[in-house]
């Protein structure tokens, strides 16, 4: 189903469908002011079974006329909600565009980002260009799905973390927290907002000697000038391992992250395996929060 972006709160945008079935929002707002593309329970699990983009092209919600300011309002937080948790379609969200091969590590991929980031890492690359360095990018808009994939193929180990197997009788919280060493939660990544990107190469040897490391000291010295910070940074008290790769458009993100703090519990968290541990861990405070305060 198409659709298309006619307003926006803090960045998000509200997304309008065009049939008005009731659907399962209902317990949320009252049926005349938000309402559903899904229809039925049934119809619900057969879409969990179809793809991503699938999935999100045939849903989303709308705002009845008749909703005053503060009903508008709690819609609103809704669908902001579930931006901050990846859970919509950036192939058709009119803020997003796709990125250019020349602007890729591997050119045949196809990844999306804001507009707004993707326009000042032109211009930081073509400056970055003036003094001999090259930058690229390697990853930048994950939804939830493509998160929860990486995830799950981790957590049953049929993938390694920093070369090694997550032992599938260890208790959750122990399994969750080897592979947020370097991997985020399904709902809690901050590639779900299209404001962050990692650049050129996610080997954390790269970076520590040759051009890795000219490259590094040049986005150390010039990134902010156009927006970028380096999120995971050395030095915090908890969170990720060190991104030299990861760099977040600040003007953006920001007031992503500030809406998160405010919205997002770690109750919020679910839908892939493991998600249990994510109270436990206190995956909000620590892991999307625990960043680089430069950043905030």
């Amino acid at each position: 189903m198409k659709k298309r972006i006619v307003s926006g709160l803090w960045g998000f945008g509200l997304l309008v469908a065009c049939s008005p079935p009731v659907g399962p929002e209902e317990d949320k707002q009252p049926q005349e002011l938000i309402q559903s593309v899904i229809d039925s329970s049934a119809e619900k699990e057969e879409q969990d079974s179809l793809s991503l983009l699938e999935q999100l092209d045939s849903s989303g919600l709308r705002i009845s006329p008749k909703a005053n300011a503060e009903e508008r309002a709690k819609i609103m937080e809704i669908i902001s909600k579930e931006y901050l948790m990846g859970q919509f379609n950036p192939a058709t969200d009119q803020r997003f565009e796709r990125i250019e091969r020349q602007y890729l590590v591997y050119p045949d991929r196809k990844i999306f980002i804001r507009k707004e980031a993707m326009a000042k890492f032109k211009e930081m690359r073509a400056r970055a260009k003036e003094d001999g360095i090259v930058l690229k990018i390697m990853s930048a808009t994950r939804p939830f799905n493509v998160q929860k994939a990486i995830w799950e193929r981790k957590w049953r180990g049929e993938q390694r973390v920093n070369g090694k197997f997550v032992p599938q009788d260890a208790p959750k919280k122990a399994k969750a927290e080897q592979i947020l060493e370097w991997n985020s939660m399904p709902s809690t990544s901050r590639h779900h907002w299209g404001t962050d990107i990692d650049i050129n190469n996610i080997n954390p040897a790269y970076w520590l000697k040759g051009q890795g490391e000219k490259e590094y000291a040049w986005l150390l010295a010039h990134a902010a000038e156009f927006g970028f910070c380096q999120v995971y940074s050395a030095g915090r008290p908890y969170g990720y391992q060190e991104e030299k790769w990861h760099w977040s458009y600040i003007p953006l993100a920001k007031e992503f992250t500030n809406q998160y703090k405010k919205y997002i519990k770690d109750q919020d968290i679910h839908g892939f395996l493991g998600a249990e541990a994510a109270a436990e861990i206190e995956v909000v405070k620590k892991y999307v929060l625990g960043i680089n305060p430069d950043c905030l």
